[in-house]
């Protein structure tokens, strides 16, 4: 669940803040994230968690996870990372690398993303994907760049319902 914003010694509430819960509510919108039942939570500047319940509809012929659902936790967690750093601007992933560990059998997953460096063009971050024991079960690494795409402009980030 996200922090409560509690106002500042000002009676503010910080920029970052509004800025962070702005992605939070990004991610809830995305059509991609009604297929899932995953909930994104920014920590802190450059940092991220995503909670994924993998159920077997996930599932490649063998009976665990399939690598696409590896690369959209990762993928995800790392994004909304480095995406913390970012006011302005969606990026977008340019490259991603992402290496195996365990097979994932279900239950519920947690993908942890970190800023790593960058901040004007190209920012690159990490995740990894710990299961219900707290073990590791996927690592990547991801290059973003900022698009075109000013975040004010989706209704998901503004808090504005689409075609509004």
């Amino acid at each position: 669940m996200p922090p409560d914003l509690t106002p500042g010694a000002a009676g503010e509430v910080s920029g970052a803040d509004l800025h962070w819960r702005a992605l939070e509510r990004l991610y809830a919108s995305a059509p991609i994230n009604h297929k899932f039942r995953s909930a994104l939570e920014i920590l802190g500047e450059g940092r991220s968690r995503i909670s994924f319940l993998v159920e077997p509809d996930c599932f490649h012929a063998a009976g665990a996870a399939h690598g696409t659902i590896y690369f959209k936790m990762l993928d995800d967690a790392a994004f909304y990372a480095a995406n913390t750093l970012v006011t302005d601007r969606f990026l977008l992933t340019t490259s991603f690398n992402l290496h195996f560990s365990k097979p994932i059998k279900g239950g519920r997953i947690v993908a942890e993303g970190r800023w790593i460096s960058g901040r004007r063009r190209v920012l690159v971050a990490e995740s990894w994907l710990l299961d219900e024991d707290g073990e590791e079960v996927g690592r990547g690494t991801g290059t973003f760049m900022r698009s075109r795409i000013g975040l004010s402009s989706l209704a998901g980030y503004s808090g504005r319902s689409e075609g509004s």
